[in-house]
């Protein structure tokens, strides 16, 4: 029986000559060529085959687009990079400019004008009518609260006040809390440490007239030299009324239930200011908290209305005034950037309302 191995190896032998003597075959030159004539393209038609080697070949021109491509999609170079915006995590300061308001720089920055205040409670003090130029203010990279750290502070404290879990105040990396030695119940935060609280919040102070009713003028006391003493009779308003001042526009801040509950309507400084309703005066003079002169009415009926910032006050306390009666001036007195009138409603039942659901031009 033969040897399987030999049988194999004859095998093999068999394989590489014909491979050998094919290739050969295929690169030797054919009928009509001689060894230094090109191999003739496969694809070339067959009565092109035998024609003679001198016979030149007519090739088409090479030619281009213009797009720099024949097919597929092109790639072309951008000569403008967009550079990826990145959030931030720590706090910047601003510089307050001529024309700012709490509104536009909150909008600068993609903030709520609350955590403008909130980061700034040691320059405004709640108060947007505190804001002035070359003010310099924090601008804190998300909505929150700025809080410095008080000696015996903790994490979970400190996190149910401002109604957020303590987590976001451990994880904001603008924070630096080093985690090996901060848990929620004690922490190593030193004293006067500034921590920002992501979507914390609070309540804003209300700087604004307190109610003066005729009944108790005198609550106003704090509020400035113009508060009043006893006054007990007096006109009563219908409850309509008319808008306070000739000009019809604003100027400055719109209503906002807690950052500003009035509306600043335009005007030239001296221009007249109406009673909006008839009442008697239980404010009328200087006010702190940066009104002014100021006036406030009270109609008899459980509404008030304010009229601050005023240049000049044409009315004296306890006195009597009817509807549309000139009580004072359009002025800039107190904390305000421009002439203009802060107009303010306040009720009985509803608190501090917005002007513009009881009152048009």
């Amino acid at each position: 029986m033969p040897n399987r191995r030999g049988i194999f190896l004859i095998i093999v032998s068999i394989v590489c000559a014909v491979v050998i003597i094919g290739g050969l075959a295929y690169y030797l030159p054919s009928r009509g060529q001689t060894a230094n004539s090109p191999v003739t393209d496969l694809s070339t038609p067959v009565d092109e085959v035998d024609a003679p080697a001198s016979q030149d070949i007519s090739l088409p021109e090479y030619s281009f687009t213009s797009l720099g491509y024949q097919s597929g999609i092109p790639r072309f170079a951008e000569l403008r990079t967009i550079i990826p915006t990145r959030p931030r995590s720590d706090v910047i300061t601003y510089t307050v400019e001529t024309g700012d308001n709490l509104f536009t720089i909150a909008e600068k920055y993609g903030l709520k004008p609350e955590t403008v205040l909130w980061g700034n409670y040691e320059v405004l003090r709640d108060n947007p009518q505190f804001l002035r130029p070359d003010q310099s203010l924090f601008i804190l990279p998300t909505d929150g609260v700025y809080y410095q750290w008080k000696a015996g502070d903790t994490l979970r404290g400190v996190a149910d006040f401002f109604r957020v879990d303590p987590e976001s105040i451990l994880d904001w990396s603008g924070n630096n809390l080093d985690l090996t030695e901060v848990s929620l119940e004690t922490s190593a935060i030193p004293d006067g440490a500034w921590m920002i609280i992501p979507g914390g919040k609070r309540e804003l102070k209300d700087w604004g007239p307190p109610a003066i009713s005729r009944s108790n003028p005198a609550a106003a006391a704090y509020y400035g030299s113009g508060y009043c003493g006893e006054i007990y009779e007096g006109a009563i308003g219908i409850g309509a009324f008319i808008w306070p001042t000739p000009a019809t526009y604003l100027s400055g801040y719109d209503y906002s239930p807690s950052l500003h509950p009035a509306i600043d309507i335009a005007g030239a400084e001296g221009n007249a200011i109406f009673a909006s309703d008839s009442g008697v005066v239980v404010f009328a003079g200087w006010s702190e908290y940066g009104y002014g002169y100021l006036i406030v009415l009270d109609h008899g009926n459980g509404w008030q209305t304010a009229y601050a910032h005023l240049s000049s006050v044409g009315v004296y306390c306890g006195q009597s005034v009817g509807r549309g009666n000139v009580i004072g001036a359009l002025g800039n007195t107190g904390n305000s950037s421009g002439a203009h009138l802060h107009f303010e409603m306040r009720s009985d039942i509803y608190g501090k309302v917005n002007p513009w659901d009881f009152v048009s031009p």
